[in-house]
């Protein structure tokens, strides 16, 4: 069990499956989008407002059948407990989940938008369709059992982020408070702090030039712990 401090004061509940459970999981035909493809399909729309929708706890609305609950089992200060609900950690959990909420915004016959996981954003030209946008898909993801907070729900803005890149008039940029953080990082000694800084960098891959090479140089040059 591995709880996270989240920005917001909330813990979020995740298990390490990565040396056990992950590793002996069969791959799944299910795939998800590429956050990259994601960026530039944004940046194609005309758009002048923004809002975003980040589904609460969007894994525990997912139920687990009972067939598979022992295999996610988890040990925590000796006792050993299982989920009901699609836990975080394990490698599929954000395929599947990615794949309900599309599916349920697709039945519902949902506006357009965009969607990783359980983050969409809706656009417009005018405060008012993107407001109906969004109150429709709010609305579609209530009826589909999942759950808003209003916390949750960002704009109607001129300006939002959305995967980790500010947007605004179809217009990107790496936020400030990204880029501090960035400045603030010691030099990188090892592998595993190298790939925890191109977590921290991946989001604005597509606003850094000679991303990929720069990638694969950092991590062949730094190694293991």
């Amino acid at each position: 069990m591995q709880p996270v401090w989240k920005s917001n004061g909330e813990w979020r509940l995740t298990v390490e499956y990565h040396h056990g459970l992950n590793e002996v999981t069969p791959l799944m035909s299910a795939a998800m989008p590429d956050m990259l493809e994601l960026h530039y399909e944004l940046e194609s729309k005309a758009a002048k407002w923004y809002a975003t929708i980040d589904i609460a706890n969007a894994f525990f609305s997912v139920p687990l059948a009972a067939e598979c609950r022992p295999q996610l089992a988890f040990t925590w200060r000796g006792i050993q407990s299982t989920w009901n609900r699609l836990p975080q950690g394990w490698k599929h959990s954000p395929t599947i989940c990615h794949g309900l909420i599309q599916t349920a915004l697709e039945k519902g016959e949902g506006p357009e938008q965009l969607q990783y996981i359980d983050d969409i954003t809706v656009w417009g030209n005018s405060a008012e369709e993107v407001s109906e946008k969004g109150k429709n898909i709010v609305q579609i993801l209530l009826k589909a059992s999942f759950a808003i907070k209003q916390s949750k729900v960002k704009g109607l803005a001129q300006e939002i982020q959305f995967l980790g890149i500010g947007w605004q008039d179809r217009c990107c940029q790496i936020p400030m408070d990204v880029i501090n953080k960035i400045a603030a990082m010691s030099p990188l000694t090892n592998k595993k702090e190298t790939q925890a800084f191109l977590g921290v960098v991946g989001f604005g891959q597509m606003l850094i030039p000679n991303f990929s090479l720069d990638c694969k140089s950092s991590l062949s040059c730094n190694p293991e712990e």
